[in-house]
């Protein structure tokens, strides 16, 4: 069984049922189906073969949607670049996985072989037509023939390279497999707290070359529409659900945070939706509660990382009706064992904890990836003995629910993405006036966590911290960047002289019942 089949099945089942939505652009499942083929012969007629890569940077549209079909079929990998990163940071990926293709949307055609780190591609595609030095994408997909490509993947074909920065501030490329992805297919669909049918509407508000992507293929699967928006509004999501009738959102809670302030949400018509599903970072549960009354008894949380492909754990809706009536400890828990995932809290000597014994959650299972593209040493950290080793610090209640307390190591998680302080640190050097930096996460309203940089400035300088984030901006993409800074003289150090960021991160979490956010 592949991707291909599945997709080939549901335009034989719901040929002229809309596939995706996007604006006022409609793509049925047969239109969905003999594009990405003709894309997938298309690629093929360049002379790529198995395994090769294509970069993709792109906002939300179809494209994106039928080239990940079509590089299911002929086997290509999928490395799909964040919307929101930098040129800079584009540059470091494109080196890092040296793809042969580069299909850009909007906003993010002016790369070229001359670009650093693109020497390796041969073929640039523009999605909208006119871009210099770009062929146009339209051109390239008629130019594709109908027939069926003889490409059966192997459960250990690379599928997928999913990008982020690592801990050391350099991008890191997860490696996803066929059988991975077909794994997270299966434990999707399985699992669904209200499962799609044909003619529900998945709204995907998030970038889906980020964690809604994964949304993609199981709803596909069950025949229902994804509904792409580029960017999100609360004002105007809520009025597309009633003139659309969406069934189904995938939201990261920073975005329930901004429903939950839209003055519309009190007169918005959400009878038609069946399920919120969030993730991606923690939630208050002050705002669950708030949401549960406010939106609908629809709320699903899971919690899954890029090296986990899917969903690890899930807070199913029947979970959160039982925790708002009767347990509501539970609203601070990220729910319990998904599907066919073995997850575990460990210590240190890998003995499972209870109670209030705090461990390490380590997960196992056919969706675990296959490791870090090009850093065995990286894989071996996290890969032990068969085992998933998260970084997330968390207790486990006798009933099997989870709760994150900490982190392990430093990353940041606001708004849903992934920050890395060394990252952001290491920017922050860059500018003349800064003598030492302490990159860490606060709590936030809105965001979760949002990213606080303390600094101490060389003497006699004076750089503001207006100065300091636009500094960022310029160089790493806008949710890594700091958006607070404070001053000091000097930033404590441990014993052996190294920046003690515990120290500076506690007066912000202090009263916290947890250290995430």
């Amino acid at each position: 069984m592949s991707f291909a089949y599945f997709l080939r099945r549901a335009a034989r089942y719901w040929g002229d049922n809309p596939a995706v939505l996007y604006r006022d652009r409609l793509l049925t499942y047969r239109q969905l189906e003999d594009r990405s083929t003709r894309l997938a012969n298309a690629l093929l007629a360049l002379g790529l073969r198995k395994g090769d890569r294509v970069a993709i940077q792109s906002r939300n549209c179809p494209e994106i949607v039928e080239i990940e079909c079509a590089l299911y079929k002929a086997g290509l990998v999928k490395a799909a670049l964040n919307p929101r990163f930098t040129a800079a940071e584009a540059s470091d990926v494109v080196e890092n996985c040296t793809p042969r293709v580069m299909i850009v949307g909007p906003g993010y055609t002016g790369y070229s072989r001359d670009t650093r780190g693109f020497g390796s591609v041969e073929h640039f595609f523009a999605i909208e037509a006119g871009a210099a030095g770009h062929r146009d994408y339209e051109t390239l997909v008629a130019g594709g023939g109908l027939a069926a490509i003889d490409y059966t993947p192997h459960p250990d074909d690379l599928a997928v390279l999913h990008f982020s920065s690592g801990s050391t501030g350099k991008i890191k490329a997860a490696m996803q497999s066929y059988g991975n992805r077909l794994a997270a297919l299966r434990k999707m669909i399985l699992t669904m707290d209200r499962p799609a049918r044909p003619g529900d509407r998945l709204a995907l508000i998030g970038p889906v070359t980020h964690a809604s992507g994964m949304l993609m293929q199981p709803y596909l699967f069950l025949g229902a529409t994804l509904v792409l928006f580029e960017k999100f509004e609360p004002a105007h999501f809520l009025a597309e659900v009633a003139r659309l009738q969406l069934t189904h959102v995938f939201m990261v809670p920073a975005m329930i945070n901004m429903l939950l302030a839209e003055p519309t949400l009190a007169n918005a018509d959400l009878s038609s939706l069946k399920t919120l599903a969030y993730g991606a970072a923690p939630m208050a549960p002050a705002r669950i509660r708030e949401a549960w009354q406010r939106i609908g008894p629809v709320l699903s949380q899971g919690y899954g990382a890029s090296e986990s492909t899917s969903g690890v754990t899930r807070l199913s809706t029947a979970d959160h009706a039982l925790a708002i009536d009767q347990y509501p400890e539970r609203l601070a828990s990220c729910g319990r064992a998904l599907g066919e995932t073995e997850v575990r809290v460990v210590n240190e000597r890998g003995v499972e904890v209870s109670g209030d014994e705090i461990g390490e959650l380590v997960i196992r299972g056919a969706d675990v990836f296959q490791g870090y593209w090009g850093e065995p040493a990286l894989t071996s950290e996290v890969l032990i003995d068969g085992w998933l080793h998260t970084g997330d610090l968390a207790r486990v209640d006798a009933q099997g629910y989870i709760y994150l307390v900490d982190r392990k190591k430093d990353m940041i998680i606001s708004g849903g993405f992934n920050v890395y302080p060394n990252e952001v640190e290491a920017t922050l050097y860059q500018h003349p006036d800064v003598m030492e930096a302490c990159v860490i996460s606060v709590p936030d309203d809105t965001w979760g966590e949002s990213v606080k940089a303390v600094v101490a400035l060389w003497p006699g300088r004076q750089a503001s911290a207006n100065e300091l984030i636009g500094h960022c901006r310029a160089r790493i993409a806008d949710y890594k960047s700091p958006r607070s800074v404070d001053f000091v003289a000097e930033l404590p150090k441990n014993a052996s002289g190294k920046l003690a960021r515990k120290l500076v991160r506690e007066q912000y979490w202090a009263g916290a019942g947890r250290r995430v956010n």
